[in-house]
């Protein structure tokens, strides 16, 4: 039996609902109101990932900013980083060209093996674990035509199966002419325990925009699916709900993460399968 799943992200509805309460609020009494918005902490944030390819260690460190700053957020340098594999085999990670990014080029994750990130920043020490689980490959990709929204462009779908056995995740992550497509692209198997499956691949674009991706016969699409655990799941699922205040939150907040020590972000552990086509 053959499970179809349709992923999405939040952010073509964020916009439509945006533009809702922007007509609302035209149409309705104008009301002056002053946001005290306090200076929060300064946090460091760790964005860690170890996977099954030579090049695939990288940790990248740096800190938030308050609401009213820009988006340009520096890299943290002079850390010291060290991974763990099984308890036993100690990896230094060490700092690139560019500020705040640490790797360990030739070190690569195996499956069922357990791992421990450590990140000593100062006098600051944040810790995380992760095993890595069982890699998952892609049967095939193919695209497909979805009308939304009034409109016609092509999707990219995955075909692949899942293991028997509840706890299977994955994340997909897409590129159209070597440009990444943004959105948070992630599924369990819940609803599809040792089934194979199709997901199809949501993306927004905007006719009027040319930055915005839109597939056409001819380009080159790729796909790397990521075997990764339930606790990253639900860190990406979390941010994806937290970031637009979704699922009845009242507020946006920060995601679920697998840190300890106070900082923000994630070590994942994972597998990569990688599967290209040209659109037909």
């Amino acid at each position: 039996m053959t499970t179809k799943t349709y992923i999405s992200t939040t952010r073509k509805w964020s916009s439509y609902i945006a533009v809702l309460m922007g007509i609302i609020t035209i149409t309705s009494c104008e009301k002056v109101i002053d946001l005290n918005l306090n200076n929060a902490e300064k946090r460091y944030v760790i964005e860690a990932n170890l996977t099954n390819k030579p090049g695939g260690c990288i940790v990248l460190l740096s800190q938030t900013k308050d609401f009213d700053e820009d988006n340009t957020f520096e890299g943290i340098s002079d850390a010291t980083i060290t991974i763990t594999e099984n308890g036993t085999t100690v990896i230094p990670l060490t700092e690139t060209a560019t500020k705040g990014q640490y790797t360990a080029p030739s070190f690569v994750a195996t499956t069922g093996r357990s791992y421990e990130l450590k990140v000593n920043i100062n006098t600051a020490l944040f810790t995380a674990t992760c095993k890595m689980a069982q890699i998952v490959l892609m049967d095939s990709i193919n695209t497909k035509d979805e009308t939304l929204f009034g409109q016609t462009r092509k999707m990219v779908t995955v075909y692949h199966p899942d293991p028997p056995g509840l706890g299977n995740n994955y994340r997909y992550i897409q590129y159209f002419n070597g440009s990444k497509i943004s959105g948070n692209l992630i599924r369990n198997d819940d609803y599809s325990d040792g089934r194979h499956t199709e997901s199809r691949l949501f993306y927004f674009s905007d006719d009027e925009d040319e930055n915005d991706p839109k597939l056409e016969s001819g380009d080159h699409v790729k796909v790397e699916m990521l075997s990764i655990t339930p606790e990253i799941y639900k860190y990406w699922f979390s941010l994806d709900r937290s970031s637009t205040g979704g699922s009845g939150q009242a507020t946006p907040s920060n995601p679920v993460t697998n840190i300890k020590g106070g900082a923000l972000g994630y070590f994942s552990v994972h597998g990569i399968d990688t599967k290209t086509m040209i659109v037909p």
